[in-house]
C-alpha cells in the first residue's frame, strides 16, 4: 500500500509563521515593559490577538518564548559585521572606534529585546545560565578584539576592560538608567577607553 503523503499548504505555513512572529513581538514588548515575571501566556495571547492555546501551539511555553527571544538577540546583534571592521583596523584607535560603533549599533538595534532579557533574569528559574547564553558570543567578540589589540602592540590583556567599557551593562547604565543619548554614550565610552589605554602605555 503506497504511503499517503501529508499535504503542506504554503499559505497555511505562511500564516503560521506570521502568527508566531506576532506572538514573539508581543512577548518581547510585554517582557520589556512589565518584566518576565509579571507577564502571563494569556497576556501575550491577548496582545497578539490569538488564543492562549495558539501561543502554546505556535511558540511553546513562556520559557520557550524567552529562549527564542535570546536566540533572536544573538542573531540580530550584527556582531559579524562589527567584528570585520574591528579586526581590519590598522591601529588601536581605529579598532576601538569600530568596537564602540559596533557595540552601540548592536545594543541600540536590539534594545527592546535586551530589555526583555534583562528584566527576565531575576524571575527566571535559571537566569544566570540564560544571561551567559545571551552574552556568550558578545564576550567572544570582545576577546577577539583584545587579541587584535595585542597584535597591534597593546601589552596587557584588556578583554575584561573591554567588557567593562563596551559590554551591555555599560550601555544600559548610561542610556536607560541615566537617560544619555546613544551618541553621548558612544563618545564617552570610546574616549574613556582610549584615555585609559594611552595612560597605560
Amino acid at each position: 500500500m503506497p504511503t499517503k503523503r501529508r499535504y503542506v499548504s504554503p499559505l497555511r505555513e505562511q500564516a503560521a509563521a506570521q502568527t508566531r512572529a506576532q506572538i514573539l513581538r508581543s512577548a518581547i514588548r510585554l517582557f520589556a515593559e512589565r518584566g518576565y515575571g509579571r507577564v502571563t501566556v494569556a497576556d501575550i495571547a491577548a496582545d497578539a490577538g490569538v488564543s492562549a492555546k495558539a501561543v502554546f501551539a505556535s511558540a511553546g511555553s513562556k520559557s520557550d518564548i524567552l529562549n527564542e527571544i535570546v536566540d533572536t538577540a544573538v542573531r540580530a546583534s550584527g556582531e559579524e559585521r562589527a567584528m570585520r571592521a574591528v579586526l581590519a583596523a590598522p591601529d588601536r584607535e581605529s579598532a576601538l572606534t569600530a568596537l564602540a560603533r559596533g557595540t552601540r549599533a548592536g545594543n541600540e538595534g536590539t534594545f527592546t529585546v535586551h530589555e526583555a532579557i534583562h528584566k527576565a533574569l531575576p524571575a527566571h528559574e535559571d537566569g544566570e545560565a540564560l544571561w551567559e547564553r545571551a552574552t556568550a558570543s558578545y564576550r567572544t567578540a570582545l576577546d577577539a578584539t583584545a587579541q587584535h589589540l595585542r597584535a597591534l602592540g597593546q601589552e596587557e590583556d584588556v578583554a575584561d576592560l573591554l567588557w567593562f567599557w563596551f559590554g551591555p551593562g555599560s550601555w544600559r547604565t548610561l542610556v536607560v538608567e541615566n537617560g544619555w543619548t546613544w551618541d553621548r554614550a558612544e563618545a564617552f565610552l570610546l574616549r574613556t577607553a582610549l584615555a585609559t589605554l594611552r595612560a597605560d602605555t
